[in-house]
Protein backbone atom coordinates (compact mmCIF):
# COMPACT_ATOMS: atom_id res chain seq x y z
CA UNK A 1 0.00 0.00 0.00
CA UNK A 2 1.29 3.30 -0.87
CA UNK A 3 1.79 5.71 2.59
CA UNK A 4 -0.92 7.58 3.34
CA UNK A 5 1.18 10.88 3.33
CA UNK A 6 2.09 10.32 -0.65
CA UNK A 7 -1.07 9.37 -1.62
CA UNK A 8 -2.46 13.36 -0.10
CA UNK A 9 0.59 14.71 -1.79
CA UNK A 10 -0.36 13.29 -5.22
CA UNK A 11 -4.17 13.68 -4.49
CA UNK A 12 -3.68 17.68 -3.86
CA UNK A 13 -1.37 18.18 -6.75
CA UNK A 14 -3.87 16.41 -9.37
CA UNK A 15 -7.12 18.54 -7.19
CA UNK A 16 -4.53 21.98 -7.60
CA UNK A 17 -3.90 21.40 -11.20
CA UNK A 18 -7.87 20.70 -12.46
CA UNK A 19 -8.62 23.78 -10.43
CA UNK A 20 -6.60 25.76 -11.84
CA UNK A 21 -7.55 24.64 -15.54
CA UNK A 22 -11.23 24.64 -14.75
CA UNK A 23 -10.62 28.21 -13.85
CA UNK A 24 -8.83 29.78 -16.57
CA UNK A 25 -11.39 28.14 -18.72
CA UNK A 26 -13.71 29.49 -17.01
CA UNK A 27 -12.17 33.31 -17.26
CA UNK A 28 -12.03 32.26 -20.79
CA UNK A 29 -15.68 31.46 -21.20
CA UNK A 30 -16.97 34.21 -19.28
CA UNK A 31 -14.39 36.86 -21.22
CA UNK A 32 -15.47 35.22 -25.02
CA UNK A 33 -19.19 35.61 -23.76
CA UNK A 34 -19.00 39.21 -22.56
CA UNK A 35 -17.34 40.44 -25.37
CA UNK A 36 -20.14 38.42 -27.78
CA UNK A 37 -22.83 40.54 -25.61
CA UNK A 38 -21.19 43.48 -25.58
CA UNK A 39 -21.70 43.47 -29.37
CA UNK A 40 -24.71 42.14 -29.58
CA UNK A 41 -26.23 45.02 -26.74
CA UNK A 42 -23.90 47.80 -28.67
CA UNK A 43 -26.75 49.18 -30.60
CA UNK A 44 -29.35 48.67 -27.51
CA UNK A 45 -30.59 51.57 -25.65
CA UNK A 46 -29.01 52.59 -21.80
CA UNK A 47 -27.17 49.40 -20.97
CA UNK A 48 -24.55 49.20 -18.61
CA UNK A 49 -21.40 47.24 -18.93
CA UNK A 50 -21.86 46.09 -15.77
CA UNK A 51 -25.31 44.55 -16.41
CA UNK A 52 -23.98 42.80 -19.46
CA UNK A 53 -20.77 41.38 -17.39
CA UNK A 54 -23.39 39.88 -14.76
CA UNK A 55 -25.65 38.22 -17.73
CA UNK A 56 -22.42 36.82 -18.88
CA UNK A 57 -20.99 35.72 -15.39
CA UNK A 58 -24.99 33.89 -15.31
CA UNK A 59 -24.90 31.70 -18.38
CA UNK A 60 -21.25 30.61 -18.19
CA UNK A 61 -21.60 28.15 -15.41
CA UNK A 62 -24.25 25.99 -17.62
CA UNK A 63 -20.78 26.09 -20.50
CA UNK A 64 -18.47 25.55 -18.42
CA UNK A 65 -20.13 22.45 -16.31
CA UNK A 66 -19.84 20.64 -19.81
CA UNK A 67 -16.18 21.34 -20.07
CA UNK A 68 -15.61 20.05 -16.82
CA UNK A 69 -14.51 16.09 -17.97
CA UNK A 70 -12.02 17.95 -20.25
CA UNK A 71 -10.77 20.29 -17.50
CA UNK A 72 -10.06 16.95 -15.60
CA UNK A 73 -8.49 15.12 -18.69
CA UNK A 74 -5.99 18.18 -19.41
CA UNK A 75 -5.23 18.65 -15.54
CA UNK A 76 -4.53 15.25 -15.05
CA UNK A 77 -2.39 15.15 -18.15
CA UNK A 78 -0.61 18.07 -16.94
CA UNK A 79 -0.21 16.91 -13.41
CA UNK A 80 1.90 13.47 -14.30
CA UNK A 81 3.59 15.24 -16.67
CA UNK A 82 5.05 17.66 -14.14
CA UNK A 83 5.55 15.24 -11.70
CA UNK A 84 7.27 13.34 -14.49
CA UNK A 85 9.60 15.76 -15.72
CA UNK A 86 10.84 16.51 -11.66
CA UNK A 87 11.26 12.73 -11.35
CA UNK A 88 8.54 12.01 -8.61
CA UNK A 89 7.13 9.49 -10.45
CA UNK A 90 11.22 7.91 -10.99
CA UNK A 91 11.54 7.80 -7.52
CA UNK A 92 8.12 6.27 -6.90
CA UNK A 93 8.90 3.44 -8.95
CA UNK A 94 12.08 3.14 -7.57
CA UNK A 95 10.61 2.54 -4.35
CA UNK A 96 8.39 -0.54 -5.87
CA UNK A 97 5.11 1.85 -6.28
CA UNK A 98 3.07 1.09 -9.65
CA UNK A 99 1.04 3.29 -11.81
CA UNK A 100 -2.18 2.03 -10.31
CA UNK A 101 -0.80 3.55 -6.90
CA UNK A 102 -0.02 6.78 -8.62
CA UNK A 103 -3.35 6.86 -10.71
CA UNK A 104 -5.73 5.66 -7.07
CA UNK A 105 -5.05 8.89 -5.73
CA UNK A 106 -6.46 11.24 -8.76
CA UNK A 107 -9.15 8.99 -9.44
CA UNK A 108 -10.58 9.09 -6.02
CA UNK A 109 -10.31 13.02 -5.98
CA UNK A 110 -12.15 12.67 -9.61
CA UNK A 111 -15.00 10.30 -8.45
CA UNK A 112 -15.47 13.41 -5.30
CA UNK A 113 -15.33 16.02 -7.65
CA UNK A 114 -18.21 14.29 -10.06
CA UNK A 115 -20.55 13.83 -7.01
CA UNK A 116 -19.83 17.38 -6.20
CA UNK A 117 -20.67 18.38 -9.57
CA UNK A 118 -23.64 16.40 -9.90
CA UNK A 119 -25.03 17.44 -6.62
CA UNK A 120 -24.14 20.90 -6.07
CA UNK A 121 -22.43 22.31 -9.26
CA UNK A 122 -25.40 20.92 -11.49
CA UNK A 123 -28.36 23.00 -9.20
CA UNK A 124 -26.05 26.15 -8.96
CA UNK A 125 -25.48 26.40 -12.86
CA UNK A 126 -29.22 25.45 -13.58
CA UNK A 127 -30.46 28.16 -11.43
CA UNK A 128 -28.07 30.89 -12.60
CA UNK A 129 -28.49 30.04 -16.11
CA UNK A 130 -32.43 30.76 -15.51
CA UNK A 131 -31.61 33.96 -13.87
CA UNK A 132 -29.48 35.02 -16.74
CA UNK A 133 -32.56 34.27 -18.92
CA UNK A 134 -34.41 37.17 -16.94
CA UNK A 135 -31.68 39.42 -17.07
CA UNK A 136 -31.06 39.17 -20.93
CA UNK A 137 -34.68 40.36 -20.85
CA UNK A 138 -33.83 43.33 -19.02
CA UNK A 139 -30.64 43.72 -20.94
CA UNK A 140 -32.26 43.37 -24.82
CA UNK A 141 -35.88 44.61 -23.98
CA UNK A 142 -37.99 44.29 -27.27
CA UNK A 143 -35.37 42.98 -29.08
CA UNK A 144 -36.22 39.06 -28.87
CA UNK A 145 -34.30 38.51 -32.07
CA UNK A 146 -31.48 38.78 -29.17
CA UNK A 147 -33.06 36.37 -26.94
CA UNK A 148 -32.70 33.81 -30.20
CA UNK A 149 -31.76 30.44 -28.53
CA UNK A 150 -28.20 29.32 -30.07
CA UNK A 151 -30.13 25.76 -30.78
CA UNK A 152 -33.17 28.02 -32.23
CA UNK A 153 -36.91 28.31 -31.65
CA UNK A 154 -39.20 26.47 -29.21
CA UNK A 155 -42.65 25.07 -30.72
CA UNK A 156 -45.30 23.66 -29.78
CA UNK A 157 -49.11 22.79 -31.43
CA UNK A 158 -52.01 22.82 -29.05
CA UNK A 159 -55.96 22.41 -29.29
CA UNK A 160 -59.22 24.41 -27.88
CA UNK A 161 -62.73 25.09 -28.43
CA UNK A 162 -61.53 27.88 -30.70
CA UNK A 163 -59.59 25.23 -32.92
CA UNK A 164 -56.08 24.49 -32.87
CA UNK A 165 -52.64 27.01 -32.90
CA UNK A 166 -49.17 26.56 -33.29
CA UNK A 167 -47.05 28.61 -30.97
CA UNK A 168 -43.43 29.40 -31.72
CA UNK A 169 -40.89 31.34 -29.33
CA UNK A 170 -37.58 32.12 -29.75
CA UNK A 171 -37.13 32.02 -25.42
CA UNK A 172 -38.23 30.09 -22.89
CA UNK A 173 -38.01 31.27 -19.28
CA UNK A 174 -39.35 29.11 -15.64
CA UNK A 175 -39.26 26.12 -17.29
CA UNK A 176 -41.55 27.23 -20.04
CA UNK A 177 -44.58 29.32 -18.01
CA UNK A 178 -42.81 32.58 -20.06
CA UNK A 179 -41.82 33.13 -23.50
CA UNK A 180 -40.37 35.54 -25.38
CA UNK A 181 -40.43 36.40 -28.98
CA UNK A 182 -43.66 34.55 -29.49
CA UNK A 183 -45.52 33.86 -32.96
CA UNK A 184 -49.26 32.48 -32.90
CA UNK A 185 -50.84 30.47 -35.94
CA UNK A 186 -53.89 30.22 -35.20
CA UNK A 187 -56.77 27.95 -37.15
CA UNK A 188 -60.90 27.60 -36.48
CA UNK A 189 -62.20 24.28 -35.74
CA UNK A 190 -62.75 22.97 -39.42
CA UNK A 191 -58.58 23.59 -39.90
CA UNK A 192 -59.03 26.99 -42.24
CA UNK A 193 -56.06 29.45 -40.99
CA UNK A 194 -57.83 32.28 -39.01
CA UNK A 195 -54.87 34.50 -37.66
CA UNK A 196 -51.67 35.08 -37.00
CA UNK A 197 -50.60 36.60 -33.47
CA UNK A 198 -47.34 38.04 -32.92
CA UNK A 199 -46.64 39.19 -29.08
CA UNK A 200 -43.63 40.44 -27.13
CA UNK A 201 -44.49 37.74 -24.61
CA UNK A 202 -46.54 35.09 -23.20
CA UNK A 203 -47.34 33.75 -20.08
CA UNK A 204 -49.47 30.48 -18.98
CA UNK A 205 -52.81 31.06 -16.62
CA UNK A 206 -55.07 28.46 -15.95
CA UNK A 207 -56.83 27.92 -19.02
CA UNK A 208 -55.19 30.28 -21.37
CA UNK A 209 -51.51 32.19 -22.79
CA UNK A 210 -51.79 36.15 -21.65
CA UNK A 211 -50.28 37.36 -24.45
CA UNK A 212 -48.48 40.68 -24.04
CA UNK A 213 -48.34 44.20 -26.77
CA UNK A 214 -49.85 41.55 -29.01
CA UNK A 215 -50.66 42.50 -32.92
CA UNK A 216 -53.13 40.21 -34.24
CA UNK A 217 -53.13 39.82 -38.45
CA UNK A 218 -56.39 38.38 -39.89
CA UNK A 219 -57.54 37.70 -43.72
CA UNK A 220 -59.91 40.29 -44.90
CA UNK A 221 -59.21 42.99 -42.10
CA UNK A 222 -56.98 45.30 -40.68
CA UNK A 223 -54.30 44.85 -38.03
CA UNK A 224 -55.18 45.04 -34.44
CA UNK A 225 -53.15 45.91 -31.56
CA UNK A 226 -53.50 44.81 -27.95
CA UNK A 227 -51.66 45.53 -24.48
CA UNK A 228 -52.84 42.01 -22.86
CA UNK A 229 -54.36 39.29 -25.28
CA UNK A 230 -55.78 36.12 -24.01
CA UNK A 231 -55.45 32.90 -26.02
CA UNK A 232 -57.25 29.69 -25.17
CA UNK A 233 -55.51 26.44 -24.43
CA UNK A 234 -56.13 23.24 -22.73
CA UNK A 235 -52.28 22.54 -22.35
CA UNK A 236 -51.40 21.63 -18.42
CA UNK A 237 -48.03 23.06 -16.77
CA UNK A 238 -46.52 19.59 -17.49
CA UNK A 239 -46.89 19.58 -21.29
CA UNK A 240 -45.42 22.97 -21.42
CA UNK A 241 -42.63 22.06 -19.63
CA UNK A 242 -41.75 18.98 -21.69
CA UNK A 243 -42.47 21.41 -24.86
CA UNK A 244 -40.48 24.72 -24.07
CA UNK A 245 -38.38 23.35 -20.90
CA UNK A 246 -34.41 22.34 -21.67
CA UNK A 247 -33.67 19.54 -19.34
CA UNK A 248 -29.79 21.16 -18.69
CA UNK A 249 -32.47 23.80 -16.97
CA UNK A 250 -33.28 21.75 -14.20
CA UNK A 251 -31.46 20.66 -11.48
CA UNK A 252 -30.02 17.40 -10.12
CA UNK A 253 -32.33 17.31 -7.25
CA UNK A 254 -35.74 18.26 -9.62
CA UNK A 255 -35.08 15.41 -12.39
CA UNK A 256 -36.75 12.52 -10.85
CA UNK A 257 -39.39 14.80 -10.29
CA UNK A 258 -40.14 15.74 -13.67
CA UNK A 259 -39.72 11.89 -14.83
CA UNK A 260 -42.39 10.91 -12.87
CA UNK A 261 -44.32 13.81 -13.47
CA UNK A 262 -43.89 13.35 -17.11
CA UNK A 263 -44.57 9.63 -17.06
CA UNK A 264 -47.89 10.60 -14.73
CA UNK A 265 -49.02 13.18 -17.72
CA UNK A 266 -48.18 10.11 -20.49
CA UNK A 267 -45.72 12.59 -21.89
CA UNK A 268 -42.24 11.34 -23.18
CA UNK A 269 -39.56 12.14 -20.57
CA UNK A 270 -36.17 10.81 -22.64
CA UNK A 271 -34.54 13.84 -22.07
CA UNK A 272 -34.19 14.42 -18.68
CA UNK A 273 -34.35 10.78 -18.05
CA UNK A 274 -31.14 10.95 -20.21
CA UNK A 275 -30.06 14.31 -18.20
CA UNK A 276 -30.44 12.25 -15.10
CA UNK A 277 -28.34 8.95 -16.24
CA UNK A 278 -25.59 11.93 -17.41
CA UNK A 279 -25.44 13.16 -14.00
CA UNK A 280 -25.47 10.03 -12.29
CA UNK A 281 -22.45 8.50 -14.51
CA UNK A 282 -20.53 11.53 -14.41
CA UNK A 283 -18.16 10.60 -11.35
CA UNK A 284 -16.98 7.57 -12.98
CA UNK A 285 -16.82 9.51 -16.04
CA UNK A 286 -14.62 11.99 -14.71
CA UNK A 287 -12.34 9.00 -12.70
CA UNK A 288 -12.42 7.19 -16.40
CA UNK A 289 -10.41 10.68 -17.50
CA UNK A 290 -8.15 10.44 -15.13
CA UNK A 291 -7.45 6.91 -16.77
CA UNK A 292 -6.72 7.93 -20.30
CA UNK A 293 -4.79 10.72 -19.10
CA UNK A 294 -2.33 8.41 -17.07
CA UNK A 295 -2.01 6.15 -20.33
CA UNK A 296 -0.50 8.61 -22.19
CA UNK A 297 1.64 10.85 -19.29
CA UNK A 298 2.86 7.91 -17.17
CA UNK A 299 6.22 7.71 -19.60
CA UNK A 300 9.42 8.74 -18.37
CA UNK A 301 10.05 12.69 -19.44
CA UNK A 302 13.30 11.73 -20.86
CA UNK A 303 12.49 9.17 -22.89
CA UNK A 304 10.74 11.86 -25.15
CA UNK A 305 7.56 11.82 -27.28
CA UNK A 306 5.80 14.60 -25.08
CA UNK A 307 4.05 16.12 -27.93
CA UNK A 308 2.89 12.73 -29.03
CA UNK A 309 1.70 11.73 -25.74
CA UNK A 310 0.03 15.16 -25.29
CA UNK A 311 -1.85 14.68 -29.05
CA UNK A 312 -2.72 11.03 -28.15
CA UNK A 313 -4.47 12.06 -24.87
CA UNK A 314 -6.16 15.31 -26.55
CA UNK A 315 -7.42 12.82 -29.29
CA UNK A 316 -8.67 9.87 -27.22
CA UNK A 317 -10.67 12.90 -25.16
CA UNK A 318 -12.26 13.97 -27.89
CA UNK A 319 -13.18 10.63 -29.97
CA UNK A 320 -14.78 9.97 -26.09
CA UNK A 321 -16.98 13.29 -26.87
CA UNK A 322 -18.20 12.48 -30.42
CA UNK A 323 -19.28 9.10 -28.74
CA UNK A 324 -21.18 10.74 -26.15
CA UNK A 325 -22.67 12.93 -28.72
CA UNK A 326 -23.86 10.37 -30.71
CA UNK A 327 -25.37 8.62 -28.42
CA UNK A 328 -27.05 11.42 -26.86
CA UNK A 329 -28.53 11.98 -29.92
CA UNK A 330 -29.40 8.42 -30.27
CA UNK A 331 -31.30 9.25 -27.11
CA UNK A 332 -33.24 12.06 -27.99
CA UNK A 333 -34.57 9.82 -31.13
CA UNK A 334 -35.37 7.42 -29.01
CA UNK A 335 -33.02 4.61 -30.66
CA UNK A 336 -31.22 4.40 -27.66
CA UNK A 337 -32.22 3.77 -23.76
CA UNK A 338 -31.13 6.98 -21.72
CA UNK A 339 -29.17 4.33 -19.37
CA UNK A 340 -26.78 3.21 -22.54
CA UNK A 341 -26.94 6.25 -23.97
CA UNK A 342 -25.18 7.98 -20.78
CA UNK A 343 -22.89 5.00 -19.46
CA UNK A 344 -21.96 3.72 -22.45
CA UNK A 345 -19.05 6.94 -23.11
CA UNK A 346 -18.16 5.95 -19.45
CA UNK A 347 -17.49 2.04 -20.09
CA UNK A 348 -15.70 2.55 -23.41
CA UNK A 349 -13.53 5.57 -21.38
CA UNK A 350 -13.05 3.64 -18.10
CA UNK A 351 -12.06 0.09 -19.66
CA UNK A 352 -9.95 1.46 -22.47
CA UNK A 353 -7.97 3.07 -19.78
CA UNK A 354 -7.68 0.30 -17.64
CA UNK A 355 -6.76 -2.08 -20.71
CA UNK A 356 -3.72 0.11 -22.15
CA UNK A 357 -2.16 0.55 -18.74
CA UNK A 358 -2.33 -3.05 -17.83
CA UNK A 359 -0.61 -3.38 -21.18
CA UNK A 360 2.18 -1.06 -20.27
CA UNK A 361 2.70 -1.70 -17.01
CA UNK A 362 2.32 -5.98 -16.63
CA UNK A 363 3.39 -6.25 -20.34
Amino acid sequence: MMPLTLSRYFAARFLSVVTAVFAGVFVLVVLLDYVELMRRASDAPNVSAWLVAKTSFFRVPQVTERLLPFAVLVGAMTCYLNLSRRHELVIARSAGMSAWQFVAPAALVALVLGVLAATVYNPLSAAMREQSKRLEADLFGERQSALRPTGGSFWVRQKSAEGQSIINATSSREQGSLLGGVTVLAFDPSGRFRERIEAKSAELEAGRWRLEQARVYASGSQTREFESYALSTNLTPEQVRESFATPETVSFWELPQYIETADQAGLLAAGYRLQYQLLLARPLLLAAMVMLAACVSLRFFRFGGVSVMVLSGVGAGFLLYVLSKVTEDLSKAELMHPMAAAWLPVLVGGLSGIVVLLYQEDG
